[in-house]
């Protein structure tokens, strides 16, 4: 995981997924946007091809989808009259699978997050452009006009809302990775952690969630051990070796991992989620767009489309995160609190 995402995501609440050594192909730019990274790619045929060149994290599929005039015309003159939606994602430098990262032919942005944005511009008719920002960049380029929705696991808060309006499409969710042969399950209780040793990330906000539960579980007089390594490789080595029982990270990192292992001798599974905002309220992924730029309606309801129809369902399933769907998509629904933001 890159600096800024380990700040941001973690202390600022935006999970993410971290960059696997063998995915990080290396974007171009280390600052600003990267005008290698901008790519236009129009919906073929009435389908939308997801999962290309993802090296592994998800199947190529294309999905039919076209598009649907009547949300269209719910549009913004300007967006509409231009034909495009200019889709921005944070992920340089180095990307974050299988999330949004360059893919296999090392000029691709690929991953869960454009396809969906690429899925979205097609229901609403519009040709999809990409761009590729550092983390910090990418809100700039919200607030230029260079941007027109981000999509980008950007974490809904009550602080952003301040410059922001949003658009739900997943949960923000940290999971327990185990070894496939394990049988435990956190099942959503704290309490069955006693007796476990389970490692996760210094300075992060799964960190802060597992020490108030050890802290709790102390209070019961049972143990919870909690282990920290330098990096995810150290993490999974100890994973396979036995010296832990679990790690405790974001969701789509772990299910990148699970996706990468699958069929060898480190076979891993989630065992468990659990919301990324904390046990009083779910945390939600959300398209983020200008304040009062009128986005926020016709994107709510492209993405319910593809909820209804059915395309929405295959995009997660092809990207393993089927544990991160929501049932319907709200535009500025309740999000972390001012004083957790």
């Amino acid at each position: 995981m890159s600096a800024h995402f380990t700040r941001r995501s973690l202390i600022r609440g935006i999970t993410t997924a971290t960059a696997v050594a063998t995915l990080a192909t290396g974007l171009a730019a280390c600052g600003g946007e990267s005008d290698a990274a901008t790519t236009t790619e129009g919906a073929a045929a009435g389908g939308v091809t997801i999962g290309r060149v993802s090296n592994g994290a998800a199947k190529e599929t294309t999905l039919k989808v076209s598009e649907v005039k009547s949300i269209s015309a719910e549009l913004p003159d300007a967006v509409r009259k231009s034909g495009r939606l200019t889709i921005g994602v944070g992920a340089l430098p180095s990307g974050f699978a299988p999330l949004a990262y360059i893919g296999s032919d090392q000029k691709t942005l690929t991953g869960a997050e454009p396809d969906f944005g690429r899925l979205v511009a097609a229901v609403l008719g519009l040709e999809p452009e990409t761009k590729n920002f550092t983390w910090e960049n990418l809100f700039v380029g919200i607030d230029s006009g260079k941007v027109d929705v981000a999509f980008s696991n950007v974490t809904d808060t009550e602080e952003r809302k301040k410059k922001y309006e949003f658009t739900s499409y997943r949960q923000d969710n940290l999971g327990f990775e185990v070894k496939k042969s394990d049988k435990w399950n956190f099942d959503g209780d704290y309490e069955n952690l006693a007796g476990l040793t389970v490692s996760v990330g210094s300075g992060t906000n799964q960190e802060k969630i597992l020490l108030e539960w050890k802290k709790k579980l102390e209070s019961e007089g049972k143990k919870l051990t909690v282990k920290y390594f330098p990096d995810r490789n150290g993490t999974y080595l100890a994973l396979n070796s036995g010296k832990i029982d679990a790690f405790f990270g974001p969701n789509p990192g772990i299910a990148y991992n699970v996706s990468q292992t699958a069929g060898t001798a480190n076979a891993t599974r989630n065992a468990g989620t659990f919301s990324g905002a904390g046990e009083s309220l779910q945390g939600l992924i959300a398209a983020t767009a200008k304040k009062d730029s009128g986005l926020a309606k016709p994107l709510a309801d492209a993405v319910d489309y593809l909820i209804e129809h059915g395309q929405y369902a295959k995009w997660l399933a092809a990207y393993n995160l089927s544990n991160e769907a929501v049932a319907k998509s709200e535009v500025n629904p309740p999000g972390l609190p001012l004083d957790n933001s």
